[in-house]
């Protein structure tokens, strides 16, 4: 009936699997758990890992080379045997303990994509992770009826069930640079392809909260992605909303002043997002700077 699909990198997802594949047992469908590697080079983690394989209609395998996050999704679904793919990322967890059951509730020929939506904990992280846990809290964890306004755009691929055959259709792309946004593209093509999106209360926990520092690393990568996409017309710019918003200040001439802060207004805003009480109309212009200046330099 279900095939779990769960990449992973560098991450311990045996508390994960072994939650879901309780959830599973506990509703007597039939299911598998497939995990794949995407070539982790920590020993240790791949260790724990292995442990996965013991559970009944549960695999955990390593690939022998670094494929991407597109790649390992599609390979996942290409694998799996039964009609519908959950989808989840190896960083989260399911909050309450009739997370299976909910989503047993909408497979029906009326539905062919279900998201279940994301939340963080409620307990602050470490003051290094702020960033990252604010801009979750504020702009990912969102309830069914605020999702269900804009049904696309608020979809996220860490915690979704699909139909196998729809999925074949709409498949993550695999010739986008393996920066970020993959799921948007993901998201926009659903969109294209006129694939509904059934927005439940079916929450899982985003454990995985990474340094500040890191976070906005990879949050220049995102922007790369998405020049990326706009250059080579894989996406309507007005689709991912900090190109949309600079395409607006283009044309109202307001740019020009974020492209030409100087080198100690953005050291004050990167101690502010690194700090205790990051703010995210901060971040906001942060990257609006960045996306300027990559922007300029292709």
């Amino acid at each position: 009936m279900i095939s779990v699909l769960i990449p992973t990198y560098n991450y311990d997802i045996f508390p994960l699997v072994q939650k879901v594949h309780q959830l599973l047992s506990a509703e007597k469908i039939d299911f598998e758990i497939l995990c794949l590697d995407d070539c982790s080079p920590l020993i240790s983690i791949r260790e724990k890992n292995e442990e996965i394989n013991s559970l009944e209609n549960a695999s955990y395998q390593i690939l022998k080379v670094n494929i991407g996050r597109s790649r390992i999704r599609n390979l996942l679904a290409d694998t799996a045997k039964f009609d519908w793919l959950l989808f989840l990322d190896a960083d989260v967890m399911p909050i309450k303990d009739d997370f299976i059951k909910n989503y047993l509730k909408f497979i029906s020929e009326d539905h062919d994509i279900i998201y279940g939506g994301i939340k963080y904990t409620p307990k602050k992280p470490d003051s290094s992770q702020l960033l990252r846990w604010h801009y979750g809290n504020l702009r990912e964890a969102r309830n069914t009826e605020k999702r269900s306004r804009k049904p696309y755009v608020s979809f996220l691929t860490l915690n979704f069930l699909i139909r196998k055959s729809v999925f074949e259709k709409v498949k993550f792309n695999e010739d986008i640079p393996n920066l970020r946004h993959e799921d948007t593209l993901f998201s926009y093509q659903l969109r294209e392809a006129k694939v509904p999106i059934l927005h439940i209360e079916n929450p899982v926990y985003h454990l995985g909260i990474e340094s500040s520092k890191e976070f906005l690393k990879k949050s220049i990568d995102s922007l790369e992605a998405a020049l990326y996409f706009k250059k080579h017309e894989l996406i309507d710019p007005s689709y991912i909303k900090i190109l949309s918003f600079h395409k607006k200040l283009k044309k109202a001439k307001l740019d020009r002043g974020i492209a030409y802060f100087s080198k100690s207004t953005l050291r004050r805003i990167e101690r502010n997002l690194l700090g205790s009480k990051p703010s995210l109309r901060l971040f906001d212009l942060y990257r609006l700077y960045h996306l300027i200046q990559l922007e300029k330099d292709a």
